[in-house]
């Protein structure tokens, strides 16, 4: 490992492709540029909705495990700007969207979402506050690098839902949560061994791989009979 680089820049080299690959998905790009089908994108909202459920429980246990009280506060900000402010979100897009709380409430999960959130807590269950950490990362700042790369592309004026949602994820406060998330990480991962360091390693190229096919997974809305 190249240790002029911290973990973080290290791994999100390795895993570059596959994150170019998920930039280039024709969901996000359809959202970029205001083409991408509605129909397409309220499954997408219904299937986040539920992801976004497992995600905070994934936080939630990682307060628990908390070493020391300024962790266990920042996780806390982490799971309130999750559960608040993008759950604020996604009930104002579903509503403008003419989807109601209760269709929202019995989403099923599809294979890829229940697949990624058992992943997460799994990870969340069995192992540290920093495990859970990366587990979480390819998320929290994949969505950033997302809204950055769209909103520098130019919003999608005719299509002001997708603005909206490009602006959200490219604005400083969520880039922020996710750098002070790469400063623990980064931090802690400092003083592991060599096998707890390739532990993360392989955590965060799964959750990467399980970012992409969450992309994919929302363009074809997939189903259980697919």
């Amino acid at each position: 490992m190249n240790l002029a680089l911290r973990f973080t820049e290290e791994v999100r080299r390795k895993v570059d492709p596959l994150w170019r690959k998920e930039h280039n998905h024709p969901f996000v790009q359809g959202i970029g540029d205001g083409t991408l089908a509605v129909d397409k994108f309220q499954y997408y909202l219904k299937q986040d909705f539920v992801f976004l459920i497992g995600f905070s429980r994934a936080i939630a246990i990682a307060i628990a495990k908390a070493n020391n009280l300024d962790d266990m506060s920042w996780f806390s900000r982490l799971l309130n700007e999750t559960l608040n402010t993008e759950m604020d979100l996604h009930f104002s897009y579903c509503q403008e969207f003419g989807l109601s709380e209760e269709q929202i409430a019995q989403t099923v999960p599809s294979p890829t979402t229940e697949a990624y959130i058992n992943h997460l807590l799994q990870v969340a269950n069995n192992g540290t506050t920093l495990e859970t950490a990366v587990a979480i990362l390819p998320c929290s700042w994949g969505y950033s690098e997302i809204g950055k790369k769209l909103e520098a592309q130019g919003l999608p004026t005719e299509a002001p839902l997708y603005s909206r949602w490009i602006e959200m994820y490219s604005s400083p406060d969520f880039e922020e949560l996710a750098k002070d998330l790469r400063n623990f990480i980064d931090r802690e991962h400092d003083k592991l061994p060599e096998d707890g360091r390739m532990k993360l390693v392989n955590i965060f190229f799964k959750s990467s791989e399980y970012e992409y096919r969450f992309w994919d997974a929302a363009f074809r809305m997939e189903c259980w009979q697919d």
